[in-house]
C-alpha cells in the first residue's frame, strides 16, 4: 500500500476542510503529516484540539480497513498526488485528499464539464428543462455533473444518460450510503465520487462541501430553477468564488421557484433556454471537443400501455405456441438509437421475465457488460428488474 495508507489515514481521521487545508500547506503530503513531530498539530492554525488528538493516534488500522471496504465495493482510490486526479479539482482551495471513485472517470480536464443544479422541489418545468438541457449539451459533447438529488439534479443526470453521454455523480454521503437506482445507472455510464471513505458518519456539513467539489470539477454551472434562499444559491456562490462562469433558466416572474434563478439574472448570471447557450460559451476554448446540435427533446421513457397496468380477466386457455410474438414490432427497429451490446442484451430475453444468468448465456457476453446494459435498460424505460435477478423486456404492440 505504502504511502497510499497515509493518504487514507488523513481521509478517514474527521478533519474539516479547514483543517486539511492547513495540513497540507505546512507538510506537504499526508505521509509527511503523519510522521511530524509530537505536538506539531497542537500549535497549527486552523486544526482545532480534537483534530490535533486524532491526529496525535496516527493509528493505520482504520486505512486498512477502508481498503478493504474499497475492494469489496469496487472502488477506485485516487490520491492528490495520483496522475488521474482532476488537476481542476486540484487547484482549488482544500480539494479533496482521496477520491472515492466508482465506474470509470471521464478525463475531466479536457472536457467542457459543466454542473447542473436547482432545486428539490421542481415544477414540472424545472423537471422538463433540467432533462432537456443536460440532453442537449450531453448530445453536444459537454461532460454533465450532478449532485443526483431529487429534483433538477436528478433530472439533469437522466438527461445526461438518455443522451448516452458523460455524466459524474458527485456524493456527499459514503458510496454505500448511496443505493439508488439512478445512482447505480451513473456508475455503469460514468462515474460516481466521493471523499468520504466507506463507515463514515453523514455529517450535516457534508451537501455544502459537496459543492466545492462540484464546482472544482467544471467549467461552468447551469442553475435550472430555485427560490431565493435555497442550497443552490450556496452552490453558485461557491461556483462564482472559484472562477466560474454561472448561467441561469428563465421562469414565470411570480413563481417562488425561480426568484432564485431570476435573482441570477439580475445578478449578471448569463441567460440560458437551450444547452448550446451554455456549450457555446467554451466551444472556441475546447475546439473539436463540442459540436452544436439542434434544440432537441430528452426522450420519454417508454411506458406500457395501459392495458398492461393490470391483468385482463381470462376467457380462454392462453396460446402456448410462440406466434403470438408477431404481435410485437421490430427490435432492432425500436431500439434503433441503442448500442449493438443493449441490442444483444434485449435480443437474448424471451417474452417472458429472464435471469440473468440465462441472458449471459444466450448474448455471449461478459457478465460485466450484460449487468452494465441492463442499468442503462432499465434507465431508458426498456427492461424492468423482478426480483431473483429476473429481467422482463417492455416492447409495444402494433
Amino acid at each position: 500500500m505504502a504511502a497510499l495508507e497515509y493518504w487514507l489515514w488523513l481521509s478517514s481521521c474527521g478533519l474539516s476542510v479547514r483543517a486539511k487545508a492547513a495540513l497540507l500547506h505546512r507538510f506537504g503530503d499526508a505521509e509527511q503529516i503523519f510522521f511530524a513531530p509530537s505536538g506539531a498539530f497542537e500549535k497549527l492554525e486552523g486544526v482545532t484540539p480534537k483534530e490535533a488528538q486524532r491526529l496525535e493516534e496516527r493509528n493505520l488500522r482504520r486505512a486498512h480497513e477502508i481498503a478493504g471496504a474499497c475492494a469489496q465495493q469496487g472502488l477506485e482510490m485516487l490520491t492528490l498526488q495520483d496522475a488521474a486526479y482532476p488537476a481542476r479539482l486540484r487547484n482549488i482551495f482544500s480539494p479533496p485528499v482521496v477520491l472515492y471513485v466508482k465506474g470509470k472517470l471521464p478525463p475531466v480536464d479536457s472536457s467542457v464539464a459543466i454542473a447542473v443544479v436547482g432545486t428539490r422541489a421542481a415544477s414540472l418545468y424545472g423537471r422538463k428543462m433540467a432533462r432537456d438541457l443536460a440532453y442537449q449539451m450531453a448530445k453536444s459533447g459537454a461532460l454533465i455533473l450532478s449532485g443526483l438529488t431529487k429534483g433538477i439534479d436528478a433530472e439533469a443526470a437522466q438527461g445526461a444518460l438518455l443522451a448516452d453521454g458523460s455524466v459524474i455523480g458527485v456524493l456527499g454521503t459514503p458510496h454505500e450510503a448511496e443505493q439508488g437506482q439512478l445512482a447505480r445507472s451513473v456508475a455503469a455510464w460514468g462515474a460516481l465520487i466521493s471523499e468520504y471513505p466507506p463507515g463514515t458518519r453523514h455529517q450535516n456539513s457534508a451537501f455544502r462541501e459537496r459543492n466545492r467539489i462540484t464546482a472544482g470539477l467544471s467549467l461552468g454551472v447551469l442553475a435550472v430553477e430555485a427560490p431565493e434562499k435555497s442550497g443552490t444559491h450556496l452552490f453558485v456562490e461557491e461556483a462564482a468564488a472559484q472562477g466560474k462562469e454561472i448561467f441561469a433558466v428563465p421562469g414565470n416572474a411570480d413563481a417562488q421557484s425561480s426568484a432564485g434563478t431570476l435573482l441570477m439574472l439580475k445578478e449578471g448570471a448569463k441567460l440560458a433556454t437551450c444547452g448550446w447557450d451554455v456549450l457555446g460559451e467554451f466551444a472556441r476554448v475546447y475546439p473539436g471537443s463540442l459540436h452544436r446540435t439542434e434544440q432537441l427533446h430528452a426522450p420519454e421513457a417508454p411506458k406500457p400501455e395501459p392495458d398492461a397496468q393490470a391483468p385482463k380477466p381470462k376467457t380462454e386457455p392462453p396460446a402456448l405456441d410462440k406466434k403470438s410474438a408477431k404481435g410485437y414490432i421490430d427490435l432492432k427497429q425500436q431500439l434503433s438509437e441503442l448500442s449493438e451490446d443493449a441490442l444483444r442484451v434485449i435480443a437474448a430475453m424471451e417474452a417472458e421475465p429472464a435471469h440473468v444468468d440465462d441472458i449471459v448465456e444466450r448474448s455471449q457476453l461478459p457478465v460485466s457488460k450484460v449487468l452494465t446494459q441492463l442499468t442503462i435498460l432499465q434507465v431508458k424505460g426498456y427492461v424492468q428488474r423482478l426480483p431473483g435477478q429476473r429481467y422482463e423486456r417492455k416492447i409495444t404492440k402494433k
